[in-house]
């Protein structure tokens, strides 16, 4: 294995990847779907670290797992899965930072929760089979609407117009009783101007963690209107999720004894008898309306408006022992001489949110300058609160009764102006403005049955600018400056007082392209102020905790790259190493406050790898090996063993078929997608956590620490079969 990792590594040393450096061709026009997202994208010879995937290239491995897992084998990209196989509750980390810090856009509406910064994937349930394309940034990037990007950002554009009707089924199979279907269609363009299509989607799987099971339901209707200059797209998708709660993981013991064990939903019943809660589930709905209207006024004038709006409502379930009735605000209940204050409930948490946004944006462009321009502005409006919907012993209560009830409001505005400029054939330059300004403010009492207010105002100026040389016809360098601002979360504020988060991104990078080599090569300094570190830590939801750091950086460099060995064989490999510190950090041990000096940042690997293996016998078939290895990390910011997350190694087989000319149906496409090959027992992710013990020693303070751990699936499967009519 290890001399598998160090070919793989040699070879990304000198190469990278096909597919995130796929050479757009300047002269041609550009289509109307694409505007769609020019305000948030940047071209392949943009001064800006960036990644593309296509339809063709998602839609290889596009068995039921969602985007998250899609990304798995970009530069500086570690994913993970709570249920351990890649469907329900999934996210990713690019150079260390986690989906708080990642802006994400579907056609230039941002998807992140407004009040926690988080985006979550389970909630766009088999959204790969209707997205045209994608683009991960990496550090700062262009400006983005919603939250800023503070370690990347992914920006999707969803399925394009298609000329001609079509229809396809598509079905797939696999482990832990993984089943996805769902059909789409397309009308083609009727009277050579509409286009009606759709996608319904269903995804069940029993999850590779015991009870961890998904049961995910989506749609996505779009209606267009287009002619040369004019498109208008009207987008409805939504989604509902019923997962079993897995966000608990599981302590080192546990791991090595039992390690899909799931504490999820556990409870004694009256006879002594441990027994689970069916119904500790998390059950969501998100609704997603979008309007866009694109105009192109010449060959040099272009103007985008869009409006979406977005209701997400649901809970999480649980069932809770020996609970203080006072907390619910129900009275004791007195039974003969005895007052019962405590019983076994079952409450049911929920979130019920609205999301307003407009957005317009201007384009002129010639042959020297391309410039965008926008305004941007957004409403949320949320509640959060409890029930609880059976107690053992109920008192005075009612169902539907709330015992805590609170309320989040977050208003932003934002201005941008971006250019490209081209000096002459060699050189070009990038400068990328913006302001935005945000007010959070809330109500009430939150889950704690404390009074949470917050009422804060923030103004941000997020200026970017680089350079850009050609050197010949095959050779590029460019250089970038970005800074970032960025504010704090909900759950930020329910744990402190955090101070807002400041980034300074500088990039400098090398392209290479021939007809048989593409190469990147990247190297970045990330300098932070108060950047919002995860302590390790999660609250009760499984919520990660945050803190703000003081002085931080993460340095690196980034090479990814992609070779045409002979015209059936292709190497895609890429390798980020890097090295991820807190300045001076500061730590209270056994009841002292100790400066631990410089330690490693949490969840930040010193060595991200990847490579993709490609062989094409004929022009419709594939067959790949997808590799990827992530070196050892903590998982909290103290350097401390317990919190060491062990480095792992793991393989994939994906092959694809296609059958064509044949009755009835265009052709039928077949996939296969073996996961973890060599039955790695690996852990991708987990949390840490410290306590001051001052019973068990007289006078003395003694700091006690903890780990937990999601364990991941060893081989597993999923095949399907596509078929196009």
């Amino acid at each position: 294995m290890k001399k598998i990792l160090l070919s793989m590594m040699a070879l990304a040393a000198i190469t990278a990847t096909a597919q995130q450096t796929t050479v757009i061709d300047t002269t041609k026009v550009e289509s109307l779907d694409e505007v769609l997202v020019r305000s948030v994208r940047v071209k392949a010879d943009s001064p800006i670290t960036h990644s593309n995937l296509t339809k063709a290239q998602i839609a290889q491995r596009n068995l039921g797992q969602d985007i998250a897992t899609q990304l798995n084998f970009l530069p500086s990209v570690v994913t993970t899965s709570d249920a351990g196989a890649g469907i329900g509750y999934t996210g990713f980390r690019v150079r260390g930072t986690g989906n708080q810090g990642i802006n994400v856009t579907i056609n230039g509406i941002p998807y992140n929760d407004a009040e926690s910064a988080t985006t979550f994937f389970v909630n766009l349930q088999d959204f790969s089979s209707s997205v045209e394309s994608l683009q991960l940034q990496r550090g700062v990037g262009s400006s983005t609407n919603g939250p800023g990007a503070f370690g990347a950002s992914l920006n999707i554009l969803t399925d394009a117009i298609s000329k001609e009707a079509y229809g396809e089924i598509s079905n797939s199979f696999g482990s832990f009783a993984t089943r996805r279907h769902n059909v789409k269609f397309s009308t083609g363009l009727l009277n050579d101007h509409i286009e009606i299509s759709g996608r319904l989607s269903q995804i069940k799987s029993d999850g590779y963690i015991d009870r961890a099971s998904s049961d995910l339901k989506s749609y996505f209707l779009q209606a267009a209107y287009t002619d040369d200059n004019t498109l208008i797209k009207l987008i409805n998708f939504a989604g509902s999720e019923v997962t079993y709660q897995s966000w608990f993981g599981i302590d080192a013991e546990t791991l090595a004894e039992d390690r899909t064990f799931n504490p999820a939903g556990q409870f004694t019943d009256d006879n002594g008898v441990t027994r689970f809660h069916d119904n500790q589930v998390d059950n969501y709905k998100q609704d997603h309306y979008q309007l866009h209207w694109n105009q192109r006024y010449d060959n040099n004038w272009s103007t985008q408006l869009s409006l979406n709006y977005t209701y997400g409502r649901g809970f999480f379930e649980e069932y809770k022992e020996d609970e203080d009735l006072a907390f619910y605000s129900i009275a004791p209940v007195v039974i003969g001489d005895e007052t019962v204050e405590t019983s076994d409930i079952i409450r049911r948490r929920w979130l019920d949110n609205d999301f307003y946004v407009a957005n317009a944006t201007v384009n002129y462009k010639d042959t020297s300058l391309d410039f965008v321009g926008g305004l941007y502005g957004s409403v949320y409006d949320g509640d959060h609160f409890g029930e609880v919907i059976w107690a053992r012993f109920a008192s005075d209560s009612e169902l539907g009764d709330d015992y805590y009830f609170g309320t989040g409001t977050k208003k932003e505005f934002s201005a941008f102006a971006k250019a490209n400029y081209r000096f002459n054939s060699k050189w070009s330059g990038y400068l990328d403005l913006q302001q935005r300004f945000i007010s959070y403010t809330t109500d009430g009492i939150n889950s704690d049955i404390a009074e949470f207010i917050v009422d804060e105002d923030y103004s941000f100026f997020n200026p970017k600018a680089g350079l850009s040389y050609k050197v010949n016809d095959n050779n590029q360098l460019y250089a970038s400056f970005a800074r970032a601002n960025r504010e704090p979360n909900r759950t930020d504020f329910e744990n402190g007082a955090p101070r807002p988060e400041r980034l300074n991104d500088w990039e400098l990078g090398w392209r290479h392209n021939t007809d048989k080599v593409s190469l990147n090569v990247n190297g970045y300094y990330m300098g932070y102020r108060d950047q919002l570190v995860l302590t390790g830590a999660l609250d009760d939801v499984g919520a990660p905790i945050r803190a703000n750091s003081g002085e931080s950086f993460r340095a690196g460099i980034e090479i990814d790259a992609a070779i045409a060995i002979t015209d059936q064989i292709t190497v895609q490999p890429n390798v980020a190493i890097s090295t991820n510190k807190n300045k001076d950090f500061f730590f209270e041990r056994d009841g002292v406050l100790t400066n631990l000096g410089n330690t490693d940042i949490s969840y930040s690997p010193n060595l991200v790898a990847g490579n993709t293996i490609s062989y094409k016998p004929a022009q419709n078939f594939r067959i790949s090996l997808l590799s990827k290895y992530v070196g050892e990390q903590y998982l909290g910011n103290i350097d401390s063993e317990t919190s060491k997350l062990d480095s792992y190694f793991t393989n994939d087989l994906n092959v694809t078929y296609e059958l064509k000319d044949i009755p009835v149906f265009k052709s039928i496409v077949f996939n296969a997608l073996v996961n973890n090959i060599f039955d790695v027992e690996y852990v991708s992710n987990g949390y840490f956590f410290t306590f001051d013990d001052d019973f068990s020693v007289p006078n003395e303070i003694t700091t006690i620490e903890g780990a937990g751990f999601y364990p991941q699936a060893g081989i597993n499967f999923l095949v399907g079969a596509t078929m196009k009519f």
